[in-house]
């Protein structure tokens, strides 16, 4: 039996932290496969690569979860958020990735306020790689929105080029 040796609030944000990335597999690895579908192989690969850092980040938390003495448990999946483009493929992981900024945010300043060092300096370093997930999707985001912008495929079910 595992002892946990953590603040409550702690080893809840790192329970939430595990449900949310191990959602984030799930949607980029569920897109990566509807993309290219749509013949978008590029951008298949860029959400699979996404997918696997997830991935990555669920088991920093695992580790972190088991180094604290707790077993790691997500409480829940949520189903992935789609779209009908590419464009609203990305936008629903922009806002997506911005709840996990939030909550490493939180959880950081939560370290901070409790003087425990080790999780904020675990929760900074995911937050920082959130934020730069979120500033790539907006990257992306933009490109896509630009005039002149030379369409790369047509969803065949809606008609949109992107």
């Amino acid at each position: 039996m595992l002892y946990a040796k953590a603040d409550q609030r702690v080893l809840g944000y790192l329970g939430r932290a595990l449900s949310l990335e191990l959602t984030a597999v799930q949607q980029y690895s569920t897109q990566a496969r509807l993309v290219a579908a749509w013949g978008l192989t590029e951008a298949a690969e860029k959400l699979g690569h996404e997918a696997t850092e997830e991935m990555e980040h669920a088991d920093r938390i695992i580790g972190r979860m088991l180094a604290l003495g707790v077993a790691p448990n997500a409480s829940q999946l949520r189903p992935a958020m789609l779209g009908r483009n590419l464009y609203e493929v990305l936008v629903n992981n922009h806002a997506f990735e911005q709840e996990l900024v939030r909550l490493y945010t939180d959880a950081t300043r939560h370290c901070a306020a409790k003087g425990d060092h080790d999780s904020r300096i675990f929760f900074e370093a995911l937050l920082k790689e959130e934020m730069q997930h979120a500033e790539e999707l907006s990257r992306w985001i933009q490109t896509l929105s630009e005039p002149g912008h030379v369409p790369v495929a047509r969803d065949t079910n809606t008609g949109v080029t992107f």
